[in-house]
């Protein structure tokens, strides 16, 4: 166990803290408006029209000097609550055929943007684009850089933007890429039009030469990174996004591990698919090893016993991925693997639009301090879906869940996240919320509400599998669809389990049934039809991230499963994987295929 070295969080706030929380929050509205208040989407979105109207009536629109009180006053009471729909008329000027300066200088924020971050698609049918521009101290949260650090990173973009000049002269080259991707390449002054020569580096700050964030498919993407990093006996942290990805990049070592072993032993990269246009940058780089070979082979596979990780890295001390929410499922595997020695962080709360928190309590993974750099504000989730819903962060209360709402230097103005947290407390050294993560505020289809009589949330579905897993098996990862194969749709759970079924598996779909009752007190137990669970063939979500990949061109390293998975083709891709089935029949039966 690690001891915590941070203050516990404090449940009310001294009007000294309060004064302190709420100078540090209006000095970064003030700057972020001041920023971005003259900007195309500003002047010309009808988002706007109030905002502008109350700024005429304290004087000229164009003056520049208007007080700190009067934007403060202005932005509170004007903006309206947001969404992507306001923003992609605006962001499309940039995936025109041609991309002129005069059409997108100055659009969101001041100058042209860094790359333009493009969503996974995860909860909408199309992705959504998001411009990036360089801030001083943008890049807010640790990307895990360090020569012990491995980290895996991808610089795949599915297109590039090249903005001409009125002569037809290319200014500018933007990559449009995950956003993991652009930030790394902001970090570390990756430019697209250097990648020539970025291609051919290797960097202290990394285990893997650049040349591996060029590699798209996903399982050879995390192989050569870890094979570079199984070169190293000296790594001391592992640094991966999201848990599913460390399961995946597990699995993937234990398939091929007597390769990894021979290619280090050899100094012979591996002939895997789609490392053909990269291999001769990477040789260069890749030298025979073989006392390392000689270690790891004493190591072997994993077995049974916990801390494999620990033994093919002897010093590693610490882990930092993401592991609130839907990935939470994968904790209690990846604990295994690492063992008890090393300790495991959370990297905070994230998204493509902004960077909402970082971790505050390294030993509690769902424990975060909310940025400063940004303006991040907090929406009622118990009252009307508005802006004069929106509560002041010295005003929110402790236990109370909000969506997060957020104005960011990127030129978002309110913008709905869709996250929903829980107020922990406050930072007693600066008056900071402190956060929990607990769902996306999205609620699951109307016929789900009409077959249950309530909104059944991501949160239910998550915590209602896991409550099975003494019943079922352990679950390495999951997803839902509606399954209305019997007439009256219910869940269908779509599971990937560790090792064997148990022995009373059959009954795992009734105690799932009784799970989401107990846990939404309003869901009707006559009307909520017991959910099916179907068991998929081992390493179907792995192989499902590395079809989206293929299928959307956005590179390896964030592709997020939904909790409930609407599109059709991606549902039937599940489904042709299914390998057993376990549910109720029509006369109240168990039923298994």
């Amino acid at each position: 166990m690690f001891t915590s070295q941070v203050p516990r969080p404090i449940h009310v706030l001294s009007p000294d803290l309060v004064n302190v929380l709420k100078n540090s929050v209006e000095a970064t509205m003030v700057a972020v408006i001041k920023k971005n208040q003259h900007t195309r989407f500003v002047s010309e979105s009808p988002v706007f029209t109030e905002f502008h109207s109350a700024l005429r009536n304290f004087g000229r629109e164009d003056d520049r000097d208007f007080s700190d009180d009067v934007l403060l006053e202005a932005y509170r009471s004007t903006i309206p609550l947001t969404t992507y729909g306001s923003y992609e008329p605006f962001a499309t000027k940039f995936l025109a055929e041609t991309c002129q300066d005069d059409d997108v200088r100055d659009m969101f924020s001041p100058g042209l943007p860094h790359h333009i971050a493009v969503t996974s698609s995860t909860s909408s049918s199309k992705p959504k684009f998001h411009c990036k521009y360089r801030h001083q101290g943008s890049l807010r949260h640790a990307l895990g850089d360090g020569s012990q650090t491995f980290s895996p990173f991808s610089l795949h973009y599915r297109q590039l933007v090249k903005v001409q000049n009125r002569n037809g002269n290319i200014i500018s080259t933007m990559p449009v890429s995950i956003r993991s991707a652009g930030a790394f390449r902001m970090l570390h002054d990756l430019d697209v039009e250097n990648d020539h020569l970025n291609i051919k580096l290797a960097e202290k700050w990394a285990t893997s030469p650049i040349a591996v964030g060029f590699i798209r498919e996903y399982r050879t993407f995390l192989l050569t990174h870890a094979l570079f990093a199984l070169g190293n006996s000296k790594i001391e942290t592992i640094s991966i996004f999201f848990t599913t990805t460390v399961v995946d990049m597990i699995r993937y070592m234990e398939e091929e591990w007597d390769t990894l072993i021979t290619s280090i032993e050899t100094g012979e990269l591996p002939p895997w698919d789609g490392i053909r246009h990269v291999r001769e940058y990477l040789q260069p780089h890749f030298f025979p090893r073989p006392e390392r070979a000689a270690q790891l082979r004493a190591v072997g596979k994993a077995t049974d016993q916990p801390g494999w990780l620990r033994e093919i890295w002897p010093v590693l001390k610490t882990t930092i991925s993401i592991a609130s929410g839907i990935y939470s499922v994968a904790v209690p595997k990846l604990r295994f693997y690492l063992g008890p020695d090393v300790q495991w962080r959370s990297y905070g709360v994230t998204s493509t639009e902004t960077y909402v928190a970082a971790a505050y309590d390294p030993s509690d993974l769902n424990l975060f301090k909310v940025t400063s750099q940004d303006i991040i504000e907090y929406l009622d989730v118990g009252k009307e879906e508005k802006a004069s819903s929106i509560v002041a962060p010295w005003l929110v209360e402790v236990g109370k869940h909000y969506e997060i709402v957020c104005t960011p230097c990127d030129g978002l103005w309110r913008y709905r996240l869709g996250d929903v947290v829980e107020i922990a407390g406050f930072d007693p050294t600066d008056g900071t919320p402190i956060i929990r993560y607990l769902e996306r505020r999205k609620q699951i289809h109307s016929v789900i509400t009409r077959m249950a009589g309530s909104m059944v949330t991501e949160k239910h579905i998550t915590a209602a599998i896991l409550a099975v897993q003494d019943t079922l098996a352990p679950i390495v990862e999951f997803t839902t669809i509606v399954d209305s194969r019997n007439g009256d749709p219910t869940l269908g759970y779509l599971v990937e389990v560790q090792g064997e079924l148990h022995p009373e598996a059959a009954k795992a779909p009734m105690k799932l049934h009784n799970e989401l009752c107990r846990l939404n007190g309003e869901l009707v137990p006559q009307r909520m039809q017991v959910p099916t669970i179907r068991v998929l063939e081992p390493g179907t979500f792995g192989k499902y991230r590395e079809w989206r990949i293929e299928a959307t061109n956005s590179g390896g390293g964030q592709v997020k499963v939904p909790v409930l998975m609407w599109d059709n083709t991606a549902r039937d891709w599940m489904l042709a994987r299914v390998r057993r089935e376990l549910a109720i029949d029509s006369n109240g039966g168990v039923a298994q295929g």
